[in-house]
């Protein structure tokens, strides 16, 4: 697997890439993926998501991808209740934010190594926390 694009969040007014995908834990909860085009194998989850975190609630902002039909796809695609902003109430995990220069490049997935990583932490939807680590230069 190549190395992937990253999501954006937007935290504290600051936009950084994020190598978590929350979206990928509502398809899997919902148990359906949409018909998404491929398009390179920087991109195995055939979309980007944009997010932001808001009075403490992680919030998908925005959608691109492709349909297979050509058509683009939107929030409204995969929440035609929600085309604006929906309440990501369905992720529990940690979202990380890599920063600084990169230490070691791994060609897989989100793998490579940052002199930090900047995690928060999240319960149904919710920032209960957050961490940095700073890597070693041994990575």
């Amino acid at each position: 697997m190549t190395a992937q694009t990253r999501e954006r969040l937007t935290y504290k007014g600051e936009s950084a890439g994020m190598c978590t995908a929350p979206l990928n834990d509502f398809f899997t909860f919902v148990g359906k993926w949409p018909r998404f085009a491929r398009t390179d194998t920087g991109l195995w989850r055939h979309y980007i998501g944009t997010w932001e975190i808001l009075g403490d609630r992680l919030y998908l902002i925005g959608l691109q991808a492709t349909m297979m039909d050509g058509t683009a796809a939107t929030l409204a695609t995969i929440f035609p209740d929600f085309p604006d902003r929906v309440f990501a109430h369905w992720y529990t995990g940690e979202l990380r934010l890599p920063r600084g220069k990169l230490i070691k490049y791994v060609h897989m997935g989100f793998r490579s190594t940052y002199e930090e990583d900047f995690f928060l932490d999240v319960a149904d939807g919710v920032l209960t926390g957050t961490r940095l680590v700073r890597n070693g230069s041994d990575g």
